[in-house]
């Protein structure tokens, strides 16, 4: 349910006469309360009701060969990224590579970049956060996809600082 739902709701239960009138859906409880008839006061307590996450399947455990190709292929990989400094999001909110959809992307895998130079947008409650560089250096990779929710301290950019 969304807020033009919730809003129509509001009106309709406004134009009825009600005094108060309580919905329930699997993830949404509205009450919606009106004042004394002719107060014209309205009440509208919304909750999120939480949704239980399902507990992670366990795989079975892998052969001893594979975990140790594995551990040596992981620990190769962190060896290679050590050189490189990583931008990590500054806040929580929406990833956008682009100042908007018609327009080229702040930077490309390869770019080079400047200290204070605009790498992506984060959208939080509907404002639009440039996030700028604190480095200079060279883009080798970009960590999130475009349009994807980003938490706090989340890595975005590896970047190579020579």
């Amino acid at each position: 349910m969304d807020i033009k739902d919730i809003q129509n709701l509001i009106k309709f239960v406004a134009k009825s006469g009600a005094t108060e009138v309580k919905l329930e859906m699997k993830d949404v409880k509205i009450s919606i309360r009106t004042g004394a008839l002719g107060s014209g006061r309205e009440t509208t307590y919304v909750q999120q009701i939480p949704m239980a996450q399902q507990p992670a399947q366990m795989a079975p455990p892998p052969s001893v060969a594979a975990a140790a190709s594995e551990s040596s292929t992981t620990k190769a990989a962190a060896d290679d990224d050590g050189k490189y400094i990583t931008i990590k999001s500054p806040i929580i909110g929406t990833f956008y590579r682009k100042p908007s959809p018609d327009k080229p992307s702040f930077v490309e895998v390869g770019d080079n970049i400047n200290k204070g130079d605009v790498l992506c947008v984060i959208e939080a409650m509907k404002l639009f956060n440039d996030i700028e560089s604190e480095i200079s250096g060279k883009i080798v990779k970009i960590l999130v996809d475009d349009s994807s929710p980003v938490e706090f301290d989340q890595p975005l950019f590896l970047v190579d600082p020579s």
